[in-house]
Parts: structure tokens; C-alpha cells; sequence
């Protein structure tokens, strides 16, 4: 039976010659695969820069969920990005944010997370300044709707047997990214960011046994000064 979502491009794995099978995280079916034929090659209609990290989807999908692996009858790219594949800091983000939301999203339907993720990738995309901590933002908002969001950096910290449980000056700062939200802006050196972004990993990694060590998470710390 077909059935019209919204989606949002993820990852995609070569399959035989010249298919693929997609990762996708749609509005109606939450996370599923798709296998799209004939698209690695010079005259396919579906083009594979469709299926690049977090390009924005219009679908029209066969859906069997006793299949592990459906088809697409229909696809179009429905937002266009200006800066997210242009610019190596945005990409670099965008491709850390694909393998944190292949490690944590589920096949099941989910309006207001689907809805808090595209939001996200648009309002990223339209960012000309003040992006550099953008994917710690993203993730400590993302935690409220997997229903894991601290309370604080204090029982955060405690949680995970950080060193850092009792100073407040990284607290402090900690406690503003559980607070803020993506109009709000913190200047951070290097050092801080990535520690933070380690604390937040290791906190998704404590709630979630599934999360496995993210290739682009090196690059991700060299480009963003």
C-alpha cells in the first residue's frame, strides 16, 4: 500500500551494481530502509544527492512493517539547502548529527520529534553566525524528546562519574546549554566545547548501549574553532 510522509535523508549503503538502501527517518514510519534501484548511475532519475545527510524529503513509500526493507515509489527534495553541503564547519556538524540520529532513532511514529528535527535543520541551515555549538544544543534539546534531558549539569556530571562534578565553572556553562535554545549563544574555546560535547556523549552512551564511537566526531573537533 502506498503512503505519502515527509522524510529526512540519513545514510545509505551501496546494494549491488548500481542501487542503494536508504536510511530514512520519516514523519509517518519514524526510522525505516528503502531500497532505490539504479540510482548510482550517470541517467538515474533519482538522483543520489537526494540521500545526502539530512536533505529534507517529500515521499510517496510502500509500507509493509512486517518487511525490514521497503520501497520508494516516489521522492523530491522539498527544502533547499543554501549552506549545510557548502560549507565544511555545517557539513562536518550534519554528518555527526546523521550518526547520532542513526544510533538513537526507532521505527516508530513520532510527529513531534520528526517535527523538532526538521525545524532544526532549517534553522541551521539559515545560521550565517554563532553555529559553532549548534550540535550541542541540538543534542541536549533532542535529549527532552527521547525523555533522558538532565536537570542539571550537577546530576549530569554525577551521573556519568566526571571529573569535573564539582566546578562550577563548567557547570555553569553546562547549565546553559540544558537551558538554552538555538536564538541563545555561549562563546566557548575549543577545549571547553569538546569537552562538553564529550560529557554529552558519554550522558546519551550511559542511557543508550547502542551508541557506538562516531567516525566524523575527529573532524568535527578539528574544524569548529
Amino acid at each position: 500500500m502506498l503512503y505519502k510522509s515527509r522524510g529526512i535523508a540519513l545514510s545509505y549503503i551501496k546494494y549491488k551494481e548500481s542501487s542503494i538502501i536508504a536510511r530514512i527517518f520519516t514523519e509517518a514510519f519514524g526510522m525505516q530502509s528503502y531500497i532505490v534501484n539504479s540510482v548510482r548511475t550517470k541517467t538515474a532519475i533519482t538522483k543520489i544527492a537526494m540521500f545526502q545527510p539530512l536533505t529534507i524529503l517529500d515521499l510517496v513509500v510502500y509500507h509493509n512493517k512486517r518487511k525490514e526493507i521497503n520501497r520508494i515509489s516516489e521522492i523530491k527534495c522539498s527544502f533547499n539547502f543554501q549552506s549545510i553541503p557548502y560549507n565544511i564547519k555545517k557539513t562536518s556538524v550534519a554528518l555527526f548529527l546523521t550518526e547520532l540520529l542513526n544510533q538513537t532513532l526507532h521505527e516508530e511514529e513520532n510527529e513531534q520529534l520528526y517535527e523538532f528535527i526538521y525545524e532544526s535543520i532549517v534553522t541551521f541551515d539559515f545560521m550565517d553566525e554563532n553555529y559553532e555549538n549548534f550540535h550541542l544544543q541540538f543534542m541536549f534539546l533532542f535529549s527532552k524528546y527521547l525523555g533522558i534531558k538532565p536537570e542539571s549539569a550537577h546530576s549530569m556530571l554525577k551521573e556519568v562519574g566526571h571529573p569535573k562534578t564539582n566546578d562550577n565553572l563548567f557547570s555553569e556553562k553546562v547549565n546553559f546549554f540544558i537551558q538554552s535554545n538555538y536564538e541563545q549563544h555561549q562563546k566557548l574555546g575549543k577545549s571547553v566545547r569538546n569537552e562538553i560535547l564529550m560529557l554529552i556523549i558519554d550522558y546519551f552512551r550511559f542511557h543508550y548501549d547502542s551508541i557506538r564511537e562516531f567516525k566524523s566526531i575527529q573532524v568535527l573537533k578539528e574544524v569548529l574553532s
